[in-house]
């Protein structure tokens, strides 16, 4: 009994002991395991500190503060229309990113992206801890846990992992600059950024890229089912892609629907009748070779980059005579060089390609597209198959078929020398001889053709020679009061023939440049009744010799006739009758103040147009006539702002008093009488264009180049049709000439104009001639009689001086 109550007594305290032990045991087990919680959860805010200040980059780097201030600075400008539709835009490679305000988003687009990808957004301060948590204990299979602050902070700083565990030490990263991000922006602000920075595919990088690219549309006027769409792409673009995945992203879109209806974004009525909808997209590609305007928009990028020129740069090596005329731009012309003539706040020059400007444009985007319309329907559905049918047995093709051997081969040879296949092969050094036999050598080719681009076997060579078979054709429209210009139209086809002939091609102006002769005639005394002996006039040339040229007017020789019958009818022996009584001197000088440029010879021949010019020029000449003798200078844009909407520069339009009143108005009624009955009057009985006009065609020697140059009382427009070459041309004057070729493309301009009503352009507009100018012969005897010089007596005196 004893020893049984020993043995208790010693089992009861090897039991304490253990207890005791255990309890000594599970105080210390309990106090490391609080030491190493403090330890993890102060290795946790000691992390995100050093995280928050920049000091851990072996996972990833924090962001400066100015960074997360100004966390998206790469914008691209936008072109915009004088009717406010977006053009296009300049950018950086692959980062068509147009800038977009909250206020112009539609409501649909960001409550669709709430409810989509946070939908406690509005209470949260960058993280959402029920939704990490419930995204931790669920692996992901509810949805993921990341807010939109964290996805716009992955999207700005947050480089690409290359494994899982890089990603998880990422998220630490990200979640502080999701709090960092939500100190120094509202929450509309957060949204907007994220809207802006996401890349939609299809070079449409940011909600205004891809409403446009997608839709056709702004942001604001999207409807239900688009934004759904596009906020449904934000999960994988590629995956739910409506161009080649449609039923696809048409479930995902579905899905925002039904998410929008269950956060009360939307009524169940409206998420039916979105579901309901078809996939509709109404597809634009985002490349600066397509769209509306592409030479204008390739002419406004060259010029507002333009630098300060000098005499010694490789552009003015071959062209030496574009350094007057740019650095008379860099002076005069503010919209010329702006890039590098304007500065930021930061003192560093504009880059059209990211500070996400807003040009403001004069061009009219429907007036645009009847002008590429009229030239497409024009050059490439008339004159084109007319010009193969002309060519088609002709060994020469498409060249004068009076060339020899030698000089279709010096054409050729030239021709070769300036593709960039032939640079590169003298860049690496391969002779001549190897770079001949490789443009001889037939390889796979596409090649463009009047219906597409086509794949073909030929040599290099044939395919030069292939693509000079196709006419190029230029047009621009201007407002001839203001200056703004309506359209621009550079050439038949960007993608494959970008020569602009607006305002890079010089092209001789042919009788064109009679009008500038007779106006300076008006203010030298004469009248459109002043009349002289229809015969040949015989002028001596700079060196003595006698210039007779012919005359394609064969009717009243030897009669009396009218300046104004000679301007009618465009006559040679009236127009040189009138040069001898001029000086060519002084008629440079006019011409240059006209706006034509430099090189222009003073000889006799002046008068017929052996002088060069752009549409651009002639345009701008032409406005002078219905002005009161005040020449306008184009405008291409009338303001310029930040992508805040500061305006940083505005324009206005140049004017230049060319000729006194009298003349001008004297002028426009024998350029009326042109249109009426002369040369132009195809435009009343082939186009079937009524409304007040004056113009004047032109046709060059061989018919190389055809213009016309005409206006209404409201528009002043101008237009050229030639070859690559001087060489390609009609041989036919059925289609050779201005007033077949040219003309025609005003005329089918100006139909489609004055149907559109919206546009404001009247057909019945008439000219408004001040009472005293009514009658452009008063003040001159109607029937005097200038006798013609005889050939002896020359030219006057100061003809040379």
């Amino acid at each position: 009994m004893g020893q049984m109550a020993i043995k208790e007594d010693i089992k009861r305290k090897k039991g304490k002991k253990k207890a005791f032990i255990s309890a000594k045991v599970g105080a210390v087990i309990i106090k490391w395991l609080w030491i190493m919680y403090g330890v993890v959860l102060l290795s946790i805010v000691l992390g995100f500190f050093l995280i928050a200040r920049g000091w851990i980059g072996w996972v990833g780097t924090m962001p400066d503060v100015s960074d997360l201030e100004n966390p998206i600075d790469k914008y691209a400008t936008q072109i915009l229309s004088a009717d406010n539709v977006n053009m296009g835009t300049y950018s950086l490679k692959n980062s068509n990113r147009v800038y977009a305000n909250y206020d112009d988003l539609s409501p649909y687009i960001t409550k669709a992206l709430v409810a989509t990808e946070d939908a406690r957004f509005e209470s949260h301060s960058g993280i959402d801890v029920y939704a990490l948590m419930r995204a931790v204990l669920t692996l992901g299979r509810s949805g993921g846990g990341s807010t939109i602050t964290q996805q716009l902070a992955k999207q700005l700083y947050s480089a690409t992992a290359s494994n899982t565990l890089q990603r998880a030490l990422r998220k630490p990263i990200e979640w502080v600059i999701a709090v960092q991000l939500e100190r120094f922006y509202t929450k509309h602000e957060i949204i907007n950024m994220y809207l802006n920075q996401f890349d939609f595919l299809y070079n449409a990088v940011g909600i205004e890229s891809a409403c446009w690219v997608y839709f056709g549309k702004k942001p604001k006027a999207v409807t239900i089912q688009e934004a759904a769409t596009l906020i449904g792409m934000c999960k994988n673009p590629s995956y739910y892609n409506p161009i080649r995945k449609p039923d696809r992203t048409k479930g995902r879109r579905n899905v925002v629907l039904d998410l929008m209806c269950k956060h009360h974004f939307i009524t169940k009525a409206q998420r039916d009748a979105a579901k309901a909808s078809p996939m509709l997209v109404n597809f634009h590609k985002a490349d600066h070779k397509e769209g509306i305007a592409p030479y204008f928009r390739e002419y406004l990028r060259l010029t507002m980059n333009a630098k300060q020129p000098k005499r010694t740069d490789d552009k003015y090596r071959f062209d030496s005579n574009r350094f007057p005329d740019d650095s008379v731009a860099w002076k005069n012309n503010p919209l010329y060089g702006w890039c590098n003539k304007n500065t930021k706040k930061d003192g560093t020059h504009y880059n059209i390609a990211s500070d996400g400007l807003k040009i403001y444009t004069t061009i009219d985007s429907r007036m645009q597209q009847y002008a590429e319309e009229a030239v497409a329907e024009h050059v490439g559905g008339f004159l084109q198959p007319a010009f193969f049918r002309e060519k088609a047995k002709s060994k020469t093709a498409p060249f004068d078929s009076d060339l020899t051997q030698e000089e279709l081969d010096a054409i050729m040879d030239r021709a070769i020398r300036q593709t960039d296949r032939y640079r590169a092969l003298k860049k690496d050094g391969v002779s001549d001889a190897k770079i001949r036999n490789i443009f001889n050598t037939k390889v796979p080719m596409e090649i463009f053709s009047m219906s597409g681009v086509r794949d073909t076997v030929m040599t290099p060579s044939d395919s030069i020679r292939h693509m000079k078979m196709f006419l190029q054709a230029g047009f621009m429209a201007m407002d001839s009061h203001s200056g703004h210009v309506k359209a621009y139209v550079g050439g038949t086809n960007f993608q494959n023939f970008q020569y602009d002939m607006v305002t890079q091609g010089r092209r001789q102006v042919g009788s064109t440049v009679k009008p500038f002769l007779y106006s300076m005639a008006m203010e030298s005394g004469f009248s459109p009744c002043s009349q002289m002996r229809h015969v040949q006039q015989t002028l001596l040339g700079e060196n003595g010799e006698p210039w007779s040229p012919k005359n394609a007017v064969s009717s009243h020789i030897g009669e009396l006739v009218s300046v104004r019958w000679g301007l009618q009818n465009s006559d040679n022996w009236v127009t040189t009758y009138l040069m001898g009584q001029m000086s060519p001197y002084a008629f440079k000088r006019l011409l240059v103040s006209y706006g034509l440029s430099e090189p222009i010879t003073p000889v006799p021949a002046l008068c017929l147009g052996v002088c060069d010019a752009t549409i651009e020029q002639m345009v701008s000449a032409y406005s002078a006539f219905d002005n009161g003798g005040i020449r306008i200078d184009p405008v291409y844009v009338t303001r310029i702002e930040d992508r805040n909407g500061n305006v940083l520069s505005q324009f206005a339009a140049q004017s230049h008093e060319i000729i006194n009143e009298r003349a001008s108005y004297q002028m426009l009624s024998m350029l009326q009488s042109v249109m009426d009955g002369g040369t132009g009057s195809g435009m009343r009985n082939r186009q079937g264009v009524y409304v007040p006009m004056g113009g004047k065609t032109g046709t060059t020697q061989s018919n190389s180049d055809c213009w016309f140059v005409g206006f209404t009382p409201s528009l002043v427009g101008g237009c050229w049709v030639g070859g690559t070459e001087r060489s390609i041309h009609f041989d036919s004057m059925n289609e050779g000439q201005g007033a077949r070729a040219a003309l025609p493309v005003m005329g089918i301009f100006l139909k489609k104009v004055f149907a559109d009503n919206k546009l404001g352009y009247s057909s019945i507009e008439t000219f408004r001639v001040p009472e005293k100018y009514s009658d452009p012969c008063a003040g001159a005897g109607r029937n005097d009689y200038i006798p013609p010089k005889s050939n002896s007596e020359g030219v006057m005196d100061d003809i040379f001086n």
